[in-house]
């Protein structure tokens, strides 16, 4: 099992002269923690005008700052929105490529779509149409990345003529692909195309096997016709994280957090919003009302808190996510007023006590699992339909400016 720590950037108000680049500052100190602790993943969402919740709108400027600060820890957009109203693929494929060459080769691309009305007006998306316009999108992204020249598209969502999009990866066909999930719906359109599952909901041991039974059975199936150039068969999901040897110090430095983070995103779904005036931290702490103040050994960890608690109470959380076939937990350290200090702590602490036991058995676990589903890659991928290169005399020939044209024109005449 591998280990990833997972950032949107929250800032709760009130908010203060500075505080808002200290958050900047230690988010890049815990991903430098995380990587000389031995952690595997370090995970980027990305999201706009989302006061409070998150600040992380330009993710691909975060990630090359971590890559820079980091040796060996994979740097993730979980998720990069895709829809060209965000970003247009073609500046997405060039910002992936120069961040896997920045990395050496350490980036991991999940897709996304957006979800909520801030974003989605914001950028003037139809709703309806979201998901329709990123799958057709990253399509288009993942061949821009391998395909020399990329022979160029005309959608839906975008058209844009024969171009060579530069730099290509280090990582070849191209970085692993993962997709933002967050039902068993979400989790079969993830196997159907080839890419990993980041499964940004809390949910049981239970429901965490169910969703892994779904997603490995379309990976086998004649339903996975991989969307890019590889198949990434992979399964993660977030986890809370707060790691102490006292249970009760380590809910009262973590639950507070989480619990925000739950509500924050369902209140920017399901709430009215006025930009630049939100009331996210206050409207949730009248919502705990005297929760917030009651005595901490009677706070109970439910099991959408579970990664709250002792190093014991962790190891058994992460072993029964490994039991029904998880293959990464995403830690949520970074939620609502979380102390830095507390993070960090909690970081080494878990990689201290904790990661040793998982790390031992994680490459056989790999090697075994590559070797179940090797000839179902191969066969998904044989599946994908491919664009041919361009033959040397259909490469269009781009011309030169009219103005240019009828210079030299001119001079010829003269």
């Amino acid at each position: 099992m591998k280990f990833g720590v997972f950032y949107e950037l929250q800032y709760p108000k009130p908010w203060t002269a500075g505080g808002e680049a200290a958050l900047f500052r230690q988010a890049l100190e815990q991903i430098e923690l995380a990587d000389r602790l031995g952690y595997d993943h370090a995970w980027a969402v990305e999201h706009h005008f989302l006061d409070e919740y998150s600040h992380c709108s330009a993710p691909e400027v975060f990630l090359a700052a971590a890559a820079a600060r980091t040796r060996r820890i994979r740097i993730g957009h979980g998720i990069r929105q895709v829809i060209p109203n965000y970003n247009h693929p073609a500046r997405t494929a060039e910002g992936l490529a120069t961040l896997d060459i920045l990395s050496d080769g350490r980036l991991d691309f999940g897709i996304g779509e957006g979800a909520t009305r801030l974003e989605l007006g914001g950028f003037g998306i139809d709703a309806k149409q979201k998901r329709a316009l990123a799958l057709e999108a990253a399509e288009q992204i993942a061949d821009m990345m391998v395909l020399e020249p990329y022979p160029g598209f005309a959608g839906k969502g975008f058209s844009m003529p024969c171009r060579n999009v530069l730099p290509k990866p280090v990582q070849k066909p191209h970085p692993p692909m993962w997709m933002a999930c967050t039902n068993r719906d979400t989790i079969k359109v993830a196997a159907s195309l080839g890419v990993g599952a980041l499964a940004f909901a809390f949910v049981d041991p239970d429901e965490a096997r169910r969703w892994a039974e779904i997603y490995y059975g379309v990976i086998k199936s004649e339903q996975c016709v991989p969307i890019g150039h590889s198949v990434n068969a992979n399964v993660a999901v977030v986890s809370a994280f707060s790691v102490h040897a006292d249970r009760a110090e380590a809910i009262r430095r973590g639950q507070e957090g989480f619990e925000f983070f739950a509500y924050a995103i369902n209140a920017l779904v399901a709430e009215d919003s006025v930009p630049g005036r939100s009331r996210l931290w206050e409207k949730f702490q009248a919502k705990r009302g005297g929760h917030a103040h009651a005595p901490i050994a009677a706070l109970e960890v439910s099991h959408r808190s579970a990664g709250i608690g002792t190093p014991e109470e962790m190891r058994r959380h992460l072993h029964e996510l490994e039991a029904v076939g998880v293959d990464q937990v995403i830690f949520l350290q970074q939620a609502g007023k979380n102390r830095h200090d507390h993070i960090c702590q909690s970081l080494e602490l878990f990689a201290r006590a904790v990661m040793p036991e998982f790390a031992a058995a994680a490459a056989t676990r790999e090697t075994r699992k590559q070797a179940e589903l090797a000839p179902y890659i191969a066969a998904a991928l044989a599946r994908k339909p491919k664009r041919a290169p361009l033959a040397e005399d259909a490469i269009p020939l781009v011309k030169a400016s009219v103005a240019r044209a009828q210079v030299d024109q001119s001079r010829a005449a003269q």
